[in-house]
């Protein structure tokens, strides 16, 4: 089976294939390699086996048109590159714009002309319903929660684009929608909330789970945003992945529809809730700052899971405790590959790390 991926070598996508490298897949990796990270990835990948590997970019639909017309057998298309910041989006809306809306266009475009009719999947994100406001929030026990949805927010939740990074994925979310309608194309979406896992490089302004860990790592201070007491249903990777492949499977039932993917109400954490583990994990304090509330960050966004159990019979299984210690180990035994993508840390932790990197052994 032939497997596409754009944006294979960022987080998902990288996790993805090599995936289905280990199923022994037929596996083509479309990337511009311009997030940090990216080549290592991409490294990782060609040493576990066969898999063909494209350097491009989803903005020139030429590049994208002629990836689809030399592996017109592919069976299934993943669609994961995109821009992912929304702190990005606002300095840059245009770019913001031209990667997550026209990137997909590209792509549903170079799909639908070449008339194979391949599996569609496409990441999207909670993002799309904006703040809504329209859903009362409390306080409880030290952290947000919905008033009145135990079970989350279902796909029936209105839409409200907020930021120019939820107005482009928002956008990209409906044309997804719509060319499974208008056009037929078997296309899945997934609406994401927290996903985090191995292989993340996360930032200050995504990613926060691994952001937070890997900083807890390597000795720097993070930024808490607001009053920690946000809270995000968090979904681990292999979780998500499995997600993707039971979907696939299932497409009799998933075509043309739209899934909300997270971990659910049984799998949350806040801020200053992550923040306690990996200090109990660590031993030590994570240094931290505070700063004002980011434009459109959500109190709480928690996925009503259940037409994913319903349709294709999924639920997570890795709680937030076992996958914040892998995350942690895996940054721990591949120090290497943070190297010149972070300010050094202090001399003391930096001795740490040395010794760190001594016992570790290599992913």
């Amino acid at each position: 089976m032939k497997n596409i991926i754009f944006g294979g070598a960022g987080f998902i996508g990288c996790n993805l294939a090599a995936r289905l490298i280990r199923a022994g897949e037929d596996v083509v990796v479309f990337d511009n390699l311009s997030r940090a990270g990216t080549e290592s990835n991409i490294a990782w990948l060609q040493g576990m086996g066969p898999m063909s590997f494209v350097k491009g970019d989803i903005r020139d639909p030429e590049q994208v048109n002629e990836t689809i017309r030399a592996h017109a057998d592919a069976r299934v298309i993943y669609h994961m590159a995109a821009q992912v910041a929304v702190t990005t989006s606002l300095e840059n809306p245009r770019e913001d714009f031209e990667v997550n809306a026209l990137g997909t266009f590209n792509i549903l475009e170079a799909v639908r002309t070449a008339g194979k009719d391949p599996i569609f999947v496409f990441a999207s994100t909670n993002k799309v319903y904006g703040t809504m406001t329209d859903v009362p929030v409390v306080e409880r026990n030290g952290r947000y929660a919905y008033r009145d949805l135990t079970a989350g927010v279902s796909e029936h939740q209105g839409l409200d684009f907020h930021s120019p990074y939820g107005c482009s994925k928002g956008a990209a979310d409906q044309y997804v929608r719509d060319y499974a309608r208008i056009y037929g194309l078997r296309t899945i979406t997934f609406r994401q909330s927290c996903i985090y896992g191995l292989r993340q490089f996360g930032v200050e302004d995504q990613g926060w789970i691994a952001w937070f860990t890997i900083a807890s790592v390597l000795g720097l201070p993070v930024t808490l945003y607001g009053d920690g007491k946000q809270v995000r249903d968090v979904l681990f990777i292999d979780d998500l992945l499995d997600a993707y492949l039971r979907a696939v499977e299932h497409i009799e039932t998933t075509a043309g529809e739209i899934y909300n993917i997270g971990g659910g109400p049984s799998s949350t954490l806040s801020l200053l809730e992550l923040l306690d583990l990996i200090n109990r994990l660590n031993g030590r304090p994570l240094r931290t700052t505070s700063s004002d509330w980011r434009p459109g960050d959500q109190k709480v966004f928690i996925c009503d899971i259940r037409k994913a159990r319903r349709d294709f019979g999924w639920s997570p299984r890795i709680d937030p405790k076992e996958g914040v210690e892998r995350l942690r180990e895996w940054a721990k035994a591949n120090l290497s590959l943070f190297d010149g993508k972070f300010p050094p840390p202090p001399p003391s932790v930096a001795a740490e790390r040395r010794t760190l990197g001594r016992q570790a052994e290599p992913c």
